[in-house]
């Protein structure tokens, strides 16, 4: 982890000069954060346990180990939703700890539920910017794994620049994977897929591509929403040489 103290400002924390809430260019876009009575009472029931609070992040000392009660290696989800494939996936690898970001309120509450059903336990949910996170919360080579399964695809060409999958970035979780992990990704739109292809396939420290659909990742109600409505499924692995 980077060196402990004070970190630099989150997203949304930012100011200008003379006070000012900072413009940024974010690769989310805040949703509503209503509960329905079942996502409230799976909140009440699991938030303390699972739930990292934005606030703990910026105190200095912070460490994933305090949070889950034991070391053990890390592989992180970008985009966790209502928590099909988080459910399914850290049940399966109970050696390891699942830090799942996902800044709509109501998708980890509905996450809670399904983690909880699913008898899990190795999961903490945190709704802070996972950019930021990936720099300041997570060390070099600290990464068994990640996943960014159907990140938003910002289809209108104006939004591009909000993509998650860019130069940047790649290099960013590149130092962050332990060498031989991987990044597993997918997405329901094509020029999306080309896009993360042509960024990936330039990062010199990745090796990969397009992939066959990995059998472990459970079909959520967000893919097939996209296969109903004809589009093409495309996965993408990448290790970390």
């Amino acid at each position: 982890m980077p060196e402990e103290g004070v970190r630099p400002a989150r997203p949304h924390h930012r100011l200008t000069e003379d006070g000012r809430p900072m413009r940024e260019v974010l690769t989310y876009a805040r949703r509503g954060s209503r509960f329905t009575p079942r996502q409230r009472a799976a909140w009440e029931a699991h938030h303390e346990s699972w739930v990292v609070p934005d606030q703990a992040v910026d105190q200095p000392g912070f460490a994933w180990r305090t949070w889950f009660g034991r070391d053990a290696p890390i592989i992180v989800e970008i985009g966790s939703g209502i928590g099909e494939t988080t459910a399914a996936l850290a049940l399966a690898r109970p050696a390891y700890d699942v830090v799942a970001f996902e800044v709509w309120r109501p998708g980890v509450a509905d996450a809670l539920q399904r983690v909880a059903e699913s008898g899990a336990t190795n999961v903490r949910f945190c709704s802070v910017d996972a950019v930021w996170s990936m720099e300041h919360l997570f060390g070099p080579g600290e990464l068994a794994e990640l996943w960014t399964f159907f990140p938003d695809p910002w289809h209108k060409k104006k939004h591009h620049k909000r993509r998650l999958v860019t130069p940047a970035f790649a290099g960013l979780v590149t130092s962050r994977l332990a060498p031989g992990a991987t990044w597993r990704l997918a997405t329901d739109w094509a020029d999306y897929a080309e896009q993360m292809l042509e960024v990936l396939d330039d990062e010199p420290g990745l090796s990969g591509g397009v992939v066959p659909r990995w059998d472990e990742r459970p079909v959520t109600k967000f893919e097939r929403k996209g296969l109903a409505a004809g589009r093409t499924i495309t996965d993408l692995a990448y290790e970390r040489i």
